[in-house]
């Protein structure tokens, strides 16, 4: 059975001066995971190992690079899918954890399933886990975006999660349209679906959530079938305005396609064009089914993309 990944880096309207480095991160990420598949390793191997490049790279949303709530805290959110054994591992809300992607690895081994907030932290600690600095996660380009957004015109550093949330939130603008302005450009979700040599898929999603988002605010990254879902026909990963691809199981829906005999080009297109008739969000999806075919569809302006499969001697991106 041919092996295959593909990879993605957020849906949305991707600036032009950020689209090269965008493109790059995810073919360097397909890299890593095919590597691993080349190697005989397991797909969950593999999209683990790219998601936390992912995270890793300051240029997306997810880990390093997070955005910022309204308060100025950063909480991300992350899932992972073993299609065979449908095992699952998720967790919401979590905060100085510089890999999530490696946390929700660590509930798919438990007997849990998803854990949130201060329950994951705790857990994460058990298993071994150390807690990052919040300015390991913070970037300048995140924080730049949060002081224009809140109209905050200093350069006083404030790398203090609470002194930020503190202090800005009696200035805060918080307007439903500027806001939603802000969702629908950006969507820095990432994730990865893979194919091994022992035919088994697996899904992996990571975020950190959308720009002066409301604390506890959760999307779809981490809710099986609504922003990653793998079984044995498919895997899939989702990016975009999460509330939507809630309402909508979009992730679950592509797999059901695939089940249902479209290939996953076939799948994802016909995903996405379900939430374009029946919402007004955007995003996009990759996916990769039970023979090794791969796919992805968007109906927002960009999605950063890059894939790996056999016969190939490096990875297709686009965006």
């Amino acid at each position: 059975m041919p092996i295959a990944i593909v990879v993605h880096g957020g849906a949305g309207d991707i600036a032009p001066e950020r689209r090269e480095l965008a493109v790059a991160g995810c073919k360097e990420a397909a890299r890593v995971g095919w590597r691993i598949l080349q190697a005989g390793g397991t797909a969950l191997d593999a999209v683990e190992a790219a998601v936390r490049l992912l995270e890793d790279n300051p240029n997306y949303n997810a880990g390093t690079g997070s955005c910022l709530t309204r308060d100025g805290n950063i909480e991300m959110d992350a899932g992972m899918m073993e299609g065979h054994t449908l095992r699952v591992g998720a967790v919401a809300g979590v905060e100085l954890i510089k890999n999530p992607i490696i946390l929700a690895r660590k509930v798919l081994e438990s007997p849990h399933v998803l854990l949130i907030s201060k329950g994951a932290q705790e857990f994460a600690l058990e298993q071994g886990l150390s807690l990052c600095k919040f300015e390991d996660l913070l970037t300048e380009r995140q924080y730049n975006n949060w002081k224009k957004l809140h109209g905050i015109e200093d350069d006083e550093p404030r790398y203090l999660r609470r002194e930020m949330g503190s202090r800005t939130l009696e200035s805060a603008d918080d307007e439903p349209g500027s806001i939603a302005g802000e969702t629908e450009k950006k969507h820095g979700t990432v994730g990865a679906v893979a194919i091994d040599m022992s035919d088994n898929l697996a899904a992996a999603t990571s975020t950190g959530g959308f720009l002066n988002k409301y604390p506890g605010r959760v999307g779809d990254s981490p809710l099986i079938g609504c922003g990653f879902y793998a079984d044995e026909n498919a895997a899939v990963s989702c990016t975009g305005y999460g509330e939507d691809f809630m309402r909508l199981l979009i992730a679950r829906r592509a797999a059901e396609f695939v089940a249902g005999g479209s290939n996953a080009k076939e799948a994802a297109q016909a995903a996405i064009a379900i939430l374009s008739a029946k919402a007004t969000g955007t995003g996009g999806l990759i996916t990769v089914d039970r023979i090794g075919n791969v796919g992805f569809a968007w109906n927002s302006k960009n999605m950063a993309r890059a894939y790996f499969c056999a016969e190939m001697q490096e990875p297709e991106a686009g965006i």
